[in-house]
Order: C-alpha cells, then sequence, then structure tokens
C-alpha cells in the first residue's frame, strides 16, 4: 500500500472511530437524561409529598418537643432536596437547553461564586446558540466539571473562564489558582479529566493540562469549527474574541 493510502486508511479509521466516540457520549448524555427525569419525577415528588406531612403533623401537634423535632427534620428535608435539585442540575444540561451555552456557563460559574466564595473572571462570546449541539454540550460538560474541582479539589480562591475562536478553532481555557495536582494521579482519583479528554477527542479536539504543587491549574479545549459543528451555518466567527 502506498503512503498516500495507507494516509487515507488512517484518516478513515480516525473518522468512524471519533463517530463511534460521539454516538457513545449521546447515550451517555440520553441516560443521564434518563436519570434526572427519575429522580425529579419519583425521588423528588416523593420528598415533597414526606414534607407536606411533616408540615401537617407540625400544625397538629401540642407537644414543643415534638414539634421541634418536626422542624428539625423539615430542615434536613430541605437540604435533602436541594442536593437533589443540584444532582439533577449536574446529570442533565436542561440549564443550557433552556438559557443557551454562554448563560448556562455563567449561571453554573455563578453558583459556584455563591457556595464556594470563589472569585470567578469570565470572558465569554454573547452568544453561541449556532453551535452544534454536541460541541456545546461538551463545553458545557467541561467548564462543568473543572468548577466542581475547583471547588472540591483545588482550594482556589480565584477561577477563569475563557471561550475564543483562534485559526477556525475554538479554544476553551479554564484556570484557577488552587493548590494544583499531579495530572496522572488526578485521572487515577477520579478528577473528571478522562470525560473531558473523551469529549474533546470524539469532536476532533485535544486537551492539555498544566498543573504544579502550589501554582494552580490551567486547562486548554481545542476544538475545530467545522461545517458540523455549526447548526445552520450560523454564527460568523467575526462575532466572537480573537486571539
Amino acid at each position: 500500500m502506498s503512503s498516500r493510502g495507507a494516509h487515507k486508511s488512517r484518516a478513515e479509521e480516525t473518522a468512524v472511530v471519533g463517530e463511534h466516540s460521539r454516538q457513545l457520549l449521546k447515550a451517555q448524555e440520553e441516560e443521564r437524561r434518563r436519570i434526572s427525569r427519575e429522580l425529579h419525577d419519583e425521588t423528588g415528588q416523593a420528598l415533597m409529598v414526606l414534607r407536606f406531612h411533616l408540615e401537617t403533623l407540625e400544625g397538629g401537634s401540642r407537644s414543643t418537643e415534638q414539634k421541634a423535632r418536626i422542624h428539625e427534620s423539615l430542615d434536613l428535608l430541605d437540604r435533602t432536596i436541594e442536593g437533589l435539585r443540584r444532582t439533577i442540575a449536574r446529570l442533565s444540561p436542561r440549564v443550557l437547553e433552556e438559557l443557551g451555552l454562554v448563560a448556562a456557563i455563567r449561571r453554573q460559574v455563578a453558583l459556584l461564586s455563591k457556595h464556594r466564595e470563589i472569585k470567578a473572571q469570565l470572558d465569554l462570546p454573547d452568544d453561541l446558540r449556532w453551535l452544534d449541539h454536541d460541541l456545546q454540550v461538551a463545553i458545557y460538560r467541561s467548564v462543568q466539571e473543572a468548577l466542581h474541582n475547583a471547588a472540591k479539589h483545588s482550594r482556589a480562591a480565584s477561577f477563569k473562564v475563557r471561550l475564543l475562536s483562534v485559526g477556525g478553532k475554538l479554544v476553551l481555557e479554564m484556570e484557577d489558582d488552587g493548590i494544583g495536582f499531579s495530572p496522572r494521579a488526578a485521572q487515577q482519583r477520579g478528577f473528571g479529566l478522562t470525560g473531558m479528554r473523551e469529549r474533546a477527542l470524539a469532536l476532533g479536539g485535544s486537551m492539555k493540562i498544566r498543573s504544579e504543587a502550589g501554582k494552580g491549574t490551567r486547562i486548554r479545549i481545542t476544538f475545530p469549527i467545522t461545517p458540523r459543528s455549526r447548526r445552520s451555518g450560523r454564527g460568523p466567527l467575526a462575532h466572537m474574541p480573537a486571539a
């Protein structure tokens, strides 16, 4: 086989693997949506019914001690319901579909700043609704995972998210000033980096991580912008910040 034929064969094989990975990610997202719906429709509704019963008991009780215990139970139940809502939000990117990518990212960052007191800096385009849905999900999930790591592992005081176009590519940069980590150790401990890399590769992109102990973490994910990346050819790159 000639070198040209071998190159074509490798390219075709890469395209097939990429398409299989893309379909696998779609299946994973659909499974997340199914679990999210079940949690909302079954578990969530059951908890709300339980809350109604506790309120009824509290209102009908004449015992101060019993009322106090019921009130404590209601507080615990409310925290459980709020935790369930956060879990549902992480499982299903409903906010992405309702608000769009940019607003969804801003909301995730606002929640992080509120609950973890982490200062956030954003550099985002005004609108990315023209992007293919799979690419929007990949970007949203990557930001979501990086934010989760910053809140849970890095002990960061500040976090930056930047999305820009460079030479026909979409570049997502996320950086924190936390304690840093060894990328190899982070993958073993389940920091979600493998999933981020797989999403990037499935869409023909790549991911680079730079992290050192005490010097924070920087993640750079690059996605090619192809005709498939656009929903209907809208959204010229002129609307996006260039490097």
